[in-house]
């Protein structure tokens, strides 16, 4: 029984040229945060976690988006991995593409102006004091 024949395409992302060629450490893989997808996650947090993990194993003379994009794939599971699959092939040139469309996916325009109208539309129930109204 012959293997399927499977059409290979590249990655949404397209690597610079390195100056100086690198690797990435399995333990820098391993510190990575993982980031599902899931409407609960914070993917915020996960960029801050993300950058604080990739900027503590830089090696010497590599730009630290060279690292970005090497590690930022090993940090995705589940939806958000397949999300990163189904990009167009070569759309990602830089750090910044890549963190531009991961945050209109995950966190859209849409989110922000719910929560804005959440925050502006607050007001302090009766008989709540100004601590439990800031609270909440």
């Amino acid at each position: 029984m012959a293997a399927p024949d499977f059409t290979y395409e590249s990655l949404c992302i397209q690597y610079p040229e390195e100056d100086v060629p690198f690797v990435l450490k399995t333990g820098l893989i391993h510190l990575l945060p993982k980031f599902y997808g899931r409407a609960s996650e914070d993917l915020h947090k996960h960029l801050k976690k993300f950058h604080i993990v990739c900027s503590t194993m830089r090696p010497h003379n590599v730009p630290e988006d060279h690292i970005y994009l090497k590690a930022f794939p090993f940090s995705l599971e589940d939806l958000a991995k397949d999300w990163l699959y189904y990009l167009a092939p070569g759309s990602i040139t830089c750090w910044d593409d890549l963190k531009r469309v991961f945050l209109e996916k995950f966190f859209p325009a849409s989110r922000t102006t719910t929560i804005r109208k959440e925050i502006s539309g607050i007001r302090q129930l009766m008989g709540e004091n100004l601590y439990e109204y800031w609270e909440r």
